[in-house]
């Protein structure tokens, strides 16, 4: 620490170090050690920040209300992939998985705050509309295999997306349950296959804290098109991820940081009357092929089952 840093310092760090120790019970018997940790740790460096950035009371409670209105209205799942935090969290995986030398496959992403347990199961292939949202037909197709090459029967593809108006099913009451939500179990050659609508992307709700937030940094709040997955299967690393629908304007841009190379597949647009006939269908309509690699077990390597709140119908 350079002088002028120093000066800047209102209270020694000795003292700083002290009310932790304090704060997080470690003069006191008993509790959870790991909890300990963890509440000295961030105790101490919110207090350096403070003292570091001179944050003021009114900017403090300013935090701390925010914080607790973020809460009220259940934000907290959008606030926290919107500062890069639930990507860092998967780079932070990424990163252990190469360390111990594992081949993690496909890439991961964030899960996002719109996941709901319990989807329909289908064998092999599915339709995940209910038909009464006329977006653009979209058909997606591919295969799950190991870090081998060779195909993984009886994985479950589980799949949810918003509809043509960037809503959930569940979250959005205008909608049938589990519509645009399924689980596909692969074939014995690893495929997998459904029939959707071309999903839109969506933003932070007008008004929000989320939005709030993004537009206090000079930042939008908008996601781009996309499709979340989780991929499973008995002696596999759960895998989850999206892919992102090529061509959106906020692609490269994604207020959520879930948008990554390796996961934007070419969309291929039939206007074929041959192929549109053979699908059962009048009008074009979209065709994605996407392949998930997924990693073998590891004892010793963190896991992949994230233990976090889920709606559930």
């Amino acid at each position: 620490m350079s002088k002028n840093d120093s000066q800047k310092n209102i209270i020694d760090r000795t003292i700083i170090a002290a009310l932790a120790d304090r704060a997080a019970g470690h003069d006191a018997p008993g509790g959870n050690p790991r909890l300990k940790e963890i509440v000295r740790r961030l105790t101490a460096d919110l207090m350096v920040a403070i003292d570091d950035l001179d944050i003021t009371q009114d900017e403090f409670w300013a935090g701390v209300t925010y914080l607790a209105k973020a809460g009220q209205s259940n934000e907290l799942g959008l606030i926290v992939p919107g500062i890069a935090v639930e990507h860092y969290l998967d780079l932070r995986l990424d990163e252990k998985e190469r360390r111990a030398g594992l081949d993690s496959g496909t890439q991961r992403t964030i899960e996002g705050p719109l996941y709901v347990a319990g989807a329909p199961l289908a064998k092999g292939s599915a339709r995940l509309d209910d038909g009464s949202d006329d977006g653009e037909v979209l058909f997606v197709q591919g295969r799950v295999s190991g870090p081998d090459g060779r195909p993984v029967e009886g994985a479950i593809v589980d799949v949810w997306h918003a509809n043509t108006m960037g809503n959930y099913s569940h979250f959005d009451p205008s909608q049938p349950a589990f519509n645009l939500r399924r689980r596909i179990e692969t074939l014995a050659d690893g495929t997998y296959s459904f029939r959707t609508i071309m999903p839109a992307g969506y933003g932070c709700p007008p008004g929000s804290q989320s939005r709030l937030l993004m537009e206090s940094l000079g930042r939008h709040a908008e996601r781009p098109a996309h499709i979340h997955f989780f991929v499973t299967a008995p002696g596999f690393r759960k895998l989850t991820t999206q892919i992102n629908i090529e061509g959106d304007e906020y692609l490269h841009t994604d207020f959520a940081f879930g948008t990554r190379e390796g996961l934007i597949p070419a969309v291929k647009r039939v206007s074929d009357a041959v192929e549109i006939h053979a699908r059962g269908l009048n009008k074009p309509f979209a065709a994605i092929d996407f392949d998930f690699s997924i990693a073998l077990d590891a004892e010793g390597v963190v896991g992949t089952e994230v233990s976090r709140p889920r709606a559930a119908a």
